[in-house]
């Protein structure tokens, strides 16, 4: 890998002065990225705080589902299953791991802990691909078998971020005895538009009007890589799948446009080294093509027509700022028993490292109405 950074070249000026990141990852930011990769970056070290958590390996439906288990001291924690997005990876969530299997209080008073159990998503890490017509719902399938058969628990909450938050609310809606909490940073359906907030007469807040404009801006100049990993997955995976320093850029492209500005500050630990590490896993295990086939494969998975769930179970939402959709609580409150719903200042796409402590906290609200 460092061999072909090394060798690669990179242009020597931007295509036009001043283009910045206007059109897609700054050629000086990456640039930055290639040198740090190269002198700074140390795959040993990752290595070895990645491996500092239990990893296990099943086979299930054919699949080798590849996923993290950490017990909590706590006999009554909480089993709490973590489902990752593209181009997330169970990295994102290592943050959090400690803090939540430690016993703390909710907002009501209640002890809380979790069990964490964060699979690689089929395709993605160390779990094998899937079969060629697979969707988010055969996953979410997985997932529950992987929680009440092989992992033994009875009930389980759940929370998605990105293409996690499709299967998890899958499993909220369509297993619902043993899905008996969601929490969710995205949703599953069209963002709210403003024809819509001004048709239902919802008031928002300066961040929400914040968040709203970001939500249509996006979904005018953000949806290029959608549309390509929906229609042409091969090509672009086969023109970067030997080349990590294009990974690197269609990547890190995400990463710094679903981010906070402010990423790398507290309570951030979203850095460029963090960045690198993401992509370092996709590279060496050879998945970044066959992970970014999930658009292919389920292309509806953000376009499901909105529906109340068939289940009582609580339904928790948190939303940061640099999100790149938006939906009101009058909206979401549509689709479950919406116990909480909160929306921070600071933050992206991948909470788990624009702002782990807010995060924590919102996910520790699931045992204030934890009853099983």
């Amino acid at each position: 890998m460092l061999d072909l950074i090394r060798s690669t070249q990179l242009p020597a000026k931007p295509q036009y002065p001043g283009i910045g990141s206007s059109f897609g990852i700054d050629l000086d930011a990456l640039k930055a990225l290639k040198q740090e990769w190269l002198h700074d970056f140390d795959w040993e070290r990752e290595q070895a705080s990645i491996n500092k958590f239990h990893h296990y390996a099943v086979t299930i439906e054919g699949l080798q589902i590849h996923f993290i288990h950490e017990k909590s001291k706590d006999p009554n924690a909480i089993p709490l299953l973590l489902c990752h997005g593209w181009p997330g990876s169970f990295l994102e969530f290592l943050p959090i791991i400690k803090d939540l299997t430690q016993q703390a209080r909710t907002s009501t008073g209640r002890n809380v802990s979790f069990d964490i159990i964060i699979p690689s998503l089929p395709g993605f890490a160390f779990s094998s691909s899937p079969p060629q017509n697979w969707t988010l719902d055969d996953t979410a399938r997985v997932y529950n078998t992987l929680m009440t058969k092989v992992l033994g628990y009875e009930t389980y909450a759940v929370h998605g971020t990105a293409h996690g938050v499709a299967i998890s609310f899958t499993l909220y809606d369509e297993f619902n005895t043993t899905a008996r909490a969601a929490h969710l940073v995205f949703m599953f359906f069209h963002p709210t538009t403003p024809e819509e907030i001004s048709a239902r007469n919802i008031s928002l807040s300066p961040l929400e009007q914040f968040e709203l404009q970001r939500s249509v801006e996006w979904g005018v100049n953000g949806m290029g890589y959608f549309v390509m990993q929906t229609t042409k997955p091969n090509t672009v995976g086969l023109a970067l799948h030997d080349n990590p320093v294009g990974q690197l850029a269609w990547i890190g492209d995400k990463y710094i446009d679903w981010s906070d500005p402010r990423a790398g500050t507290a309570p951030s630990i979203l850095t460029t080294n963090e960045l690198l590490r993401c992509v370092s896993l996709y590279y060496l295990t050879g998945t970044f093509r066959s992970s970014i086939y999930i658009y292919a494969q389920d292309p509806g998975a953000f376009e499901r027509v909105p529906r109340r769930a068939r289940t009582d179970a609580p339904l928790l939402v948190s939303f940061f700022k640099y999100n790149t959709a938006f939906w009101p609580r009058e909206v979401i409150a549509m689709v479950g028993n919406l116990t909480e719903y909160r929306n921070h200042d600071f933050g992206g796409t991948f909470a788990g490292l624009d702002n782990p402590p807010a995060l924590i906290e919102d996910l520790r609200e699931i045992g204030a109405d934890w009853q099983y």
